[in-house]
Order: C-alpha cells, then structure tokens, then sequence
C-alpha cells in the first residue's frame, strides 16, 4: 500500500539529527527542529488511512519512506512494529531505534536525517518548494 503526503520546504530546516526523520504539519520551524525535513505537510499519523496503520502495526511488514523534492530522492527503509499507536494529528516520525511514541511511523530504519544529501537539504530551504513524502507498505 503506497501513500502520498505533501510538504513544503522552510529556511530553517537544517536535517542534522543522527536518528530520525520528520515532516510536520506545522508552519513554523525553529533551528532546534533538526530532524524536521518539511513543514505544512497535508498529514500527521493520525490521517493516515485506517488499512495502512493495520499494516504499520505489523513486525514483519516492510516500510519505505522516500522524499522526492524537484529532482531529488532519498528514500529509507524499516519496519512496522504491533506497538504503534499513530495518533499525532501533527507529526510523522521515522526512527533508526526501536523507540514507538504516537508520532512513530516506522522503527529500526536503515537512515536519518543526517544521511540526506546536502544538495536536496539546500533545495528544501526554500519556503516555496514543495515536497512528497511518500509511505509503502508491504
């Protein structure tokens, strides 16, 4: 099951953190949200449809988030995990650790924010561009 989110970029977003990923559906960023790789996203977990949590909520089911943004991609792959709630109205969250909060879409992935090339992290800067986060389940 794929699943598509739109996001846009901000001049705050510096995508340093070592262990995970995040879009928001909040307009603001301060620098302190270094994880944070897009703003006004169309979704939080809690939006997400109710037969792609089924599937998150599975150990065995392979997740793979990918960021398309003008001519770049970067994708990276984990798992779904029974302990997920997925309740944030705002956040969606990509872990390397197992850790599970209801902003947790996904754990033990195989990249973080830290690992997106620097080109498509300059381009996300950028208030206008616009940006797919896009879910795939299986």
């Amino acid at each position: 099951m794929r699943f598509e989110i739109p996001f846009y970029g901000h001049e705050n977003i510096r995508s340093l953190h070592p262990k995970t990923i995040e879009i928001t559906t909040e307009s603001n960023l301060t620098t302190n949200g270094d994880c944070i790789v897009g703003v006004q996203a169309s979704a939080g977990c809690n939006d997400l449809p109710e037969k792609m949590k089924a599937l998150l909520q599975n150990s065995k089911s392979k997740v793979s988030c990918t960021i398309t943004v003008k001519d770049f991609s970067f994708t990276t792959k984990g798992r779904g995990d029974e302990r997920l709630v997925l309740t944030n109205p705002h956040d969606i969250v990509i872990r390397k650790s197992s850790f599970v909060c209801p902003r947790t879409l996904a754990t033990n992935c195989d990249a973080s924010s830290d690992a997106i090339p620097r080109n498509m992290i300059k381009a996300l800067q950028d208030p206008d561009v616009k940006g797919i986060f896009a879910i795939e389940v299986t």
